[in-house]
Order: structure tokens, then sequence, then C-alpha cells
């Protein structure tokens, strides 16, 4: 069922929340580095595909079945839009949610990533009720395993079947954590 009512979602550093109009710069900037591309859907990231993005993200809410909802990171501190995080409800097993994250590069290696995801992990587990939570990563992204491994998630044992991305081969990793195998965070 979609939370229609979410807007934010907060932790000792951090507001998750929806994404508004004037994210776009930041949200391009760090979204057209090609090192933050490398390893997520999109490259040649535009200032059409932000607005046209952020628009896209206006009419959708959390936990609807099939459909990726986009979180927006806020340093509380400051105000400033430091990344974005993911959450996409299963439509064939919806009590299961799909996660995803990215930051910035100049504010990666503080613990926001971790942080983030430990508080949308609160709010999936808590508030959504999923059973479980899934991650998927390139098995070259060593940022993306160490926060997955310091939250609990476990990685199946063989890396997923080889896939061509972005026209070179990939192997990737599958990270599952159970609600009751998830800590609380705050």
């Amino acid at each position: 069922m979609a939370d229609a009512s979410f807007e934010r979602l907060t932790s000792a550093r951090l507001i998750l929340r929806r994404f508004r109009a004037n994210d776009l710069d930041s949200f391009v900037a760090y979204r057209a580095d090609p090192e933050v591309a490398r390893y997520q859907s999109w490259q040649n990231f535009t200032a059409e595909d932000g607005r046209s993005f952020i628009d896209d993200m206006a009419a959708l809410h959390p936990d609807m079945p099939g459909q990726w909802f986009q979180i927006a990171i806020e340093l509380k501190a400051t105000g400033e839009m430091i990344g974005d995080c993911a959450l996409h409800t299963l439509a064939d097993a919806p009590s299961e949610a799909e996660i995803g994250f990215t930051l910035a590069p100049a504010f990666r290696g503080h613990g926001y990533a971790t942080e983030a995801v430990t508080c949308l992990l609160n709010h999936v587990f808590g508030a959504l009720r999923k059973r479980r939570a899934v991650a998927i990563t390139d098995v070259r992204n060593i940022r993306s395993i160490a926060v997955l491994e310091r939250l609990g998630f476990t990685r199946d044992p063989a890396p997923r079947e080889p896939v061509t991305f972005k026209g070179e081969p990939c192997r990737e990793y599958l990270y599952r954590l159970e609600r009751n195998h998830w800590r609380t965070n705050s």
C-alpha cells in the first residue's frame, strides 16, 4: 500500500525527504559525475533528466509495488542535499523491498551513507513492516559493499550470473537482510 503521507525521515545528522525543485543543481551535479554513475543505471545525466526525475517523484509515494521511489538526503546542519536513497517494493513480493543509495563524492567517508540507509531501513522494517530488504551491487563497488555489510546484510555466497552493463562484463552480489535480524538504530 502506498505511503501517501510520507514527507520525511530524520536521523542524528540527516533528513531523508521528498525531492524539491530547488534540489535540481545539487542533484544533477553528482549524478552527472562519471565516478558516481559508474555503478548506476544512468550516464550523461542532464538538467532535463533531473527536472523530469524530480517531477516524476512528486507523483509517486513510497511502497508502491513495482515502482522505485527516490528520497533526497539532506544535511540537517546546512540544508544541503548530498545524495539520495531508493526504495522499491517488489511487485511480485510486496513484503520485500529493494534499496539503493548514492552520495555525492564530497560527502563520502563521513558515515552519511550508513546513517541514511539505517534511517531508511528503520522505516522499511518499522512503518512499512517489510519482512526483508535486498540490495544488488556490482562486485567492484567496495564502498556500497562495506555499507551493506556494516549494517548486517548477508551476501549470497556466489555472484549472480554475469551481465553486460554499460558495455562491459559485470558481476553482481545480492544482499539480504531479514526484519528479525535488523537491529533498530537511531
